[in-house]
């Protein structure tokens, strides 16, 4: 099988590609598809929890999403990427961003469109598992607004982030503003 990464996307490792589940995928498209298939079971689960701001609650979520794709579903990716800290740091800054979240929300340190922007980009930025970060964050965000009684993200009119589109473009232009601690557009994204 081979893949088309498009621009901000995370290559995956002949390892990481060996643990692919279904045997009849070939193609991008066959693969993106039986994903979305996974997560929007994934989300029913998801949208019976309350506690979400937890790094077991991510790596639940994550495996959800993915467990009937890669066999490393909900584990921490164990290699270095094109994006994303250091592997070995993982468990410590998913704690310290917990930790960052759950200070916002008892001190209304944001809007809660902010607080669920700025965790969807730091999990994006730590970039936890080998594959679906953008794809998981935007659904924990989406999570964290709903609980919070916000209104869904609409993450440029739901658009598919994942293939290679101006909407897409737009997507990691905010994403890479945010790293430099500006959110405005990544905001106003998720809005659009």
């Amino acid at each position: 099988m081979k893949f088309n990464y498009p621009e901000g996307a995370t290559p995956l490792t002949n390892d990481e590609l060996a643990d692919l589940i279904p045997i009849h995928i070939t193609t991008q498209d066959q693969l993106n598809e039986w994903e979305q298939k996974n997560i929007l079971v994934a989300e029913k689960w998801a949208r019976k929890k309350t506690d979400l701001i937890s790094t077991k609650f991510f790596q639940e979520l994550h495996e959800h999403m993915f467990n009937e794709t890669w066999k490393w579903a909900g584990k921490f990716r164990r290699s270095e990427k094109n994006i994303g800290i250091d592997w070995h740091q993982i468990p410590v800054e998913l704690k310290k961003l917990c930790d960052d979240v759950n200070y916002q929300l008892d001190h209304a340190s944001y809007s809660i469109d902010e607080i669920a922007v700025r965790l969807h980009h730091r999990l994006v930025y730590i970039h936890a598992f080998a594959n679906g970060n953008g794809r998981h964050a935007r659904l924990l965000a989406d999570l964290l607004i709903m609980l919070l009684g916000g209104t869904r993200f609409s993450w440029g009119m739901h658009q598919d982030l994942y293939k290679p589109t101006p909407v897409r473009k737009q997507y990691i232009a905010a994403l890479r503003r945010a790293d430099g601690g500006d959110y405005k557009d990544l905001i106003a994204f998720a809005r659009s």
